[in-house]
């Protein structure tokens, strides 16, 4: 199936002893597979293990990973005695000097910058990968359905726009036909006439859009990774309708021309959203 590159997968649980864990995952369209990672702090050794995981699945695209960790337990106080004494020390020293007599209280004591903090718990990211890795993986995921349910719409929007070109190629062949019947007529000799045909003769380009036409809707049906292909295939197209507007003489014929390119121009913006 086709699958776009724009999407969002989260997850979310719980590991014992741990806390709540939340792995956020959001993709948007890239020539090639690049994967940002927002961690914690100390989760270096995790990078290698989640890009691994959303390559899995993933093959084209920016996606942006966050993770983040709710730890549930409860860290440690630490007074720094050390520092304290050197406070006290001080302090002391001010009040004999200027015969300060106030007595210090334990509410200031433990104000004084650097004296009281709250050591918060370290996990080992190491410990915690295998289940981790199930969160990252369920995260993945969700990222890949929305990408492929965002592909299907897509897939079915490029179908209409490529039959739309088509039936507008034909509009244009048969058109150019009476056209040319008409011009033809209003010519005086055989040279003008043989002249004018070499001049304004599109075969070549039309053959190369049908056959453009019928390889990009025959890529749209095998699905996978086809974005490039479709990408260059509307490239082709819109060469080859570029050529097409620059010979054509009628202006019926040039209006029509004008909408294929529309539709093309259509097609290649969306084609570029595709893995």
């Amino acid at each position: 199936m086709i699958q776009s590159m724009t999407g969002f997968g989260s997850y979310e649980t719980i590991i014992p002893a741990l806390g709540k864990v939340s792995v956020e995952l959001r993709s948007t369209n890239h020539k090639f597979l690049e994967i940002l990672l927002h961690l914690p702090e100390g989760s270096l050794s995790l990078e290698e293990r989640i890009k691994k995981a959303v390559e899995s699945r993933i093959k084209r695209g920016r996606v942006t990973c966050s993770l983040n960790i709710s730890s549930r337990r409860a860290g440690d106080v630490f007074i720094n005695k050390a520092l304290l004494k050197k406070y006290l020390a001080k302090i002391d020293g001010i009040k004999k000097e200027f015969r300060i007599e106030e007595r210090l209280n334990i509410n200031t004591l433990i104000h004084l910058p650097g004296v009281l903090a709250l050591e918060e718990e370290r996990v080992s990211p190491e410990s915690i990968w295998p289940k981790l890795k199930i969160a990252v993986e369920e995260a993945v995921n969700n990222l890949a359905k929305t990408r492929l349910k965002e592909g299907r719409a897509l897939q079915g929007y490029l179908r209409k726009q490529a039959d739309e070109l088509k039936e507008t190629l034909v509009g244009i062949k048969l058109r150019l036909k009476t056209a040319l019947k008409e011009k033809l007529k209003a010519l005086t000799c055989d040279e003008e006439r043989a002249n004018f045909i070499k001049e304004t003769d599109t075969t070549e380009e039309i053959d190369r859009l049908v056959f453009h036409i019928r390889n990009f809707k025959n890529k749209l049906s095998l699905g996978g990774s086809v974005g490039k292909e479709l990408d260059f295939i509307a490239q082709e197209m819109q060469r080859e309708a570029n050529t097409l507007a620059a010979k054509t003489f009628d202006i019926r014929v040039s209006a029509q021309v004008l909408k294929m390119k529309s539709l093309i121009e259509k097609i290649r913006e969306q084609a570029q959203n595709i893995e």
